[in-house]
């Protein structure tokens, strides 16, 4: 399918006709009326969509604020609530019985909470925090796998305008305590421990060790949900959720805060050690989850929504905590893992659920690939999708041959696959297909939402003829977009706004447009980040995470390699301070480099390959050659120019992997 023709392509994977009749953008005209009207007032047409898709206490009546460019201001004069939006708003207009959130369990136990019970919930959570002197502005930090209490959290903070911080669930003490410091967190919530894959693994623990270390003074109290029941150390900040929750009133009165309130701080990699506490507010943000989720996914009423990320990813706040609820969708939520008890485990779920939009990562859809291949018990094609009709993919590019498998085996065929291209700073979709309206070409991620202005330049910011690779921007601001760094504006800038760039917004990929349809296709970054399924991680932190190992490693550097199943995985070449091993004890030592960095940062950051060498590939002066490490790491033949390198000798070292 990978040397199949665009042309082909293009009619092999038209939208299927009834879904282009029906669907809320139906058919490429329509798509590109939207684009004409964004086009013609760009301001007045995300002004029209944030009146159609949001309720405002106090409408606004300004709508793009640039005057502090690049701080850029949305509809700053409205006022709001997101959790009102999200949950009073769909139990006043009649779907207070309707499910929101069926959420099935690890061992497979399923419940059912209605928008109405979800309101209660969410109230009584709003009004525990209230009662520990949470207020408007407030950071409280989330530390939870996947539940529904976590949504309830989140939901919780937004009522009382308090700012969320969501940490994934398996990240170290260390890395949490960097959250909880960088953001004067003033209460965590958390869990005894969390269940995956049949095993409970801790989380208060994982609390109590980062809440000891310096700089998390601010903490005042730990909110615990009973998930397992497991022993867990006790302090006297710590609180059972049940026993707050269930004594508070069902009521509680919405904080109304302006658009730009911020509504939660996420953080993601950059190039440098520290990662970047990304900030979105509460009205743009709003408006781009609700449009999104409503055309990307061409949801209706009927729909039952399935996004498997994790609400410590963006994917999960804007996909499954806020965008369905906002508009009013049925969604599924699951604690486990894809592989639990068997690889058959989303298919089955989708089959007992009746899920109609599927949206699930490349790296899911690799490793289950493999698995459905050499196992026929646990083949999707042994499973009922026809309750299927549009399939999504999100987090990194998807290779043709993946697509390909996808839309055959799960879609049966029939289902359009909207491969959507965005990050944590943009907030929501950016350049997708929409279902009802846009040709497939696979390994594309198509055409731009209608309303974003994507381009491809070179590093002056001019445009570049499509067929030429170059930088990924965005020319003007959209509502959703992040608003700053928390505490770093001016990381803010330099990361996104460089002044070469003439104001546009700095993506961070390359890409490429084909010269036929204006397609775009995502290349790989541009910077020093690693995206591994789906997570992206500064190099300078891995390698911050292995020098901190002070009793083996003298100077470590870290690249990426292509993976069939990650998509990108981790090659560290490592300096240590004793003699170079080899055999056995080259192996002893890389496991126990890959434990080390799996404690500092998270088991998704250890390095699927360890090399050693008696020094990195340096100039005379001292400069590390990072791009023969990404050769190295790759596997590719050295043709860059060594002629300045300090020691040749280290490049064959450092091809072997351990």
């Amino acid at each position: 399918m990978s040397e199949t023709s665009t042309a082909d392509a293009l009619a092999r994977y038209a939208p299927p006709l009834a879904l282009a009749s029906s669907a809320h953008v139906a058919g490429r005209a329509s798509y590109d009326m939207l684009v004409a009207q964004a086009d013609t007032d760009y301001e007045g047409y995300w002004g029209r969509l944030a009146r159609e898709f949001v309720q405002w206490k106090t409408p606004f009546t300004t709508l793009l604020n640039s005057t502090q460019a690049p701080h850029f201001k949305w509809f700053e004069d409205g006022t709001l609530n997101v959790s009102y939006n999200c949950l009073d708003a769909q139990v006043a207009g009649g779907r207070g019985d309707k499910v929101a959130i069926i959420f099935e369990a690890d061992d497979g136990t399923v419940t059912r909470s209605s928008y109405a019970e979800l309101l209660r919930r969410t109230c009584h959570m709003a009004n525990a925090l209230r009662s520990l002197g949470v207020h408007k502005g407030d950071r409280v930090v989330i530390y939870m796998a996947m539940a529904v209490e976590g949504v309830v959290g989140m939901q919780a903070c937004a009522r009382l305008g308090a700012v969320h911080t969501v940490v994934f669930g398996g990240v170290s003490a260390h890395t949490q305590r960097d959250r909880n410091a960088d953001t004067g967190a003033v209460a965590v919530i958390t869990a005894d421990e969390q269940l995956r894959g049949g095993k409970a693994l801790p989380l208060k623990t994982i609390v109590d060790e980062a809440l000891a270390l310096d700089g998390c003074e601010a903490v005042r109290d730990v909110i615990v949900y009973r998930r397992t029941g497991g022993a867990i150390p006790w302090q006297a900040r710590d609180h059972w959720m049940h026993e707050l929750t269930t004594v508070q009133s069902d009521a509680c009165e919405p904080e109304w805060v302006s658009a730009e309130h911020p509504l939660f701080l996420l953080y993601t990699s950059g190039s440098t050690g520290k990662p970047k506490g990304v900030q979105h507010c509460c009205g743009g943000y709003l408006v781009q989850a609700a449009v999104t989720t409503t055309w990307t996914f061409d949801l209706h009423d009927a729909d039952v929504f399935w996004c498997t990320a994790d609400i410590g990813w963006v994917t999960g706040h804007t996909y499954i905590a806020y965008g369905p609820l906002a508009v009013g969708a049925t969604q599924l939520v699951f604690e486990g893992v894809p592989t639990y008890p068997d690889a058959g485990r989303f298919w089955k779920m989708i089959q007992d659920h009746q899920v109609s939009v599927f949206y699930t990562a490349p790296t899911a859809i690799r490793s289950l690939i493999k698995l459905a291949e050499s196992n026929a018990a646990v083949h999707p094609d042994r499973f009922d999708l026809s309750s299927l009709r549009i399939l999504g993919s999100v987090g990194e590019p998807i290779n043709p041959a993946a697509w390909t498998w996808y839309h055959q085996h799960i879609g049966g065929g029939r289902c359009p696959i909207v491969d959507t291209w965005w990050q944590t700073e943009t907030g929501g979709h950016m350049i997708t297909p929409l279902p009802g309206a846009t040709s497939l070409v696979p390994g594309s991620c198509t055409l731009p939402f209608p309303g974003i202005m994507a381009a491809i330049v070179d590093e002056t910011g001019a445009d570049l003829p499509n067929g030429q690779s170059g930088l990924l921007v965005i020319k003007k601001p959209w509502p959703a977009m992040i608003r700053t760094i928390w505490g770093d504006d001016a990381r803010y800038r330099s990361s996104y706004f460089p002044g070469e760039l003439r104001g546009y917004y700095l993506a961070g990929d390359g890409a490429t447009r084909d010269p036929q349809t204006g397609y775009f296709t995502i290349g790989g970054r541009i910077d020093d980040v690693l995206n591994v399924s789906g997570h992206r991680m500064g190099t300078m932190e891995i390698e911050s995470a292995l020098v901190s190992c002070t009793h083996l490693v003298a100077e470590a550097a870290v690249g990426g390699r292509p993976d069939d199943t990650t998509g990108e995985s981790i090659c560290a070449f490592v300096v240590l301070k004793g003699p170079r091993p080899t055999g056995a004890e080259a192996v002893r030592i890389a496991t126990e480099l890959r434990n080390w960095v799996g404690k500092e940062i998270g088991p998704i950051a250890k390095p699927k390959e360890i090399r050693f060498g008696d020094n990195l590939p340096k100039t005379r002066s001292g400069k590390i050659m990072r791009r023969l490490l990404r050769s190295l790491a790759k596997g590719e033949a050295i043709t860059q120019d060594i002629s300045t390198l300090e020691n040749p000798a280290i490049l064959d070292q450092l091809s072997q992997p351990r």
